[in-house]
């Protein structure tokens, strides 16, 4: 079984594409990230307690281990849930993810100081965070405009940017420092993608999570934050090699 952690309520069809092909011979299935849009409202939505949901989800649906694979804040509720669910997770794939102290990132820990006003930021205004958000994070232009026109709807067809307000307030780089030491003594099987040119999560910290995982790393040069979507037949192809990496484990 493998379980794609990601925080949007919707994906790209290269992303689609990149679980599409990721997941054979495995099952599949994706979890949203309990965080997003309107998700959030009256519930504990920090990158901590979503291990807690995905433990509980996957009992739920009789799941007894599976292969987690994560991107940005999908990563860390990995890194989270193979450090305290041990007994869950078969293995684990992580691309351009939160780590140890990697975030948030200064324009986040901005908003989340200024949320105040920031919850109450117009569609417009909100639109062009997304906007330039996405095209520092993307490498493929064409991915970015993609990227804004999936993902922004949800916001505003929901309460706007009090939705990203809530997000940011719940964002504490405690919960991947609590579980950072405990990293090296996962003995899962591992590999990582990173997009080497990220100003997000930089490489760095990849290198440190594939030392400590004692994991290979496949660096894309050139590669920016948004990896799934960006060079979804690198991260298929890499998933799928994990997937047999486990078969064999």
């Amino acid at each position: 079984m493998l379980i794609h952690l990601h925080k949007r309520a919707t994906t790209t069809p290269k992303v689609r594409a990149a679980i599409q092909a990721s997941s054979e011979p495995a099952s599949v299935l994706a979890e949203r990230y309990a965080g997003s849009i309107a998700a959030g409202q009256g519930r504990d939505i920090s990158v901590a307690q979503q291990s807690a949901y995905l433990a509980t989800w996957m009992t739920s649906l009789g799941l007894e281990r599976a292969v987690l694979a994560g991107h940005d804040l999908g990563g860390g509720v990995a890194q989270i849930a193979a450090v305290r669910h041990r007994d869950q997770r078969a293995g684990l794939f992580l691309t351009n993810a939160i780590a140890y102290d990697s975030w948030p990132i200064p324009s986040v820990k901005a908003m989340r100081a200024t949320r105040g006003a920031v919850r109450h930021l117009p569609d417009a205004a909100l639109k062009l965070v997304m906007t330039t958000l996405f095209r520092r994070g993307h490498d493929d232009a064409a991915r970015a405009r993609e990227a804004l026109e999936v993902h922004f709807p949800p916001y505003r067809d929901s309460d706007g940017a009090a939705a990203l307000a809530r997000q940011v307030a719940a964002l504490d780089v405690r919960d991947t420092e609590a579980v950072a030491p405990e990293l090296p003594t996962l003995k899962v099987p591992a590999r990582l993608v990173w997009g080497a040119a990220d100003q997000f999560q930089k490489l760095s910290y990849g290198e440190r999570l594939a030392k400590d995982l004692a994991a290979p790393l496949r660096r894309i040069d050139g590669g920016k934050h948004f990896t799934p979507e960006d060079h979804p037949d690198i991260i298929a192809e890499e998933i799928n090699l994990l997937l047999r990496d486990v078969r064999g484990s």
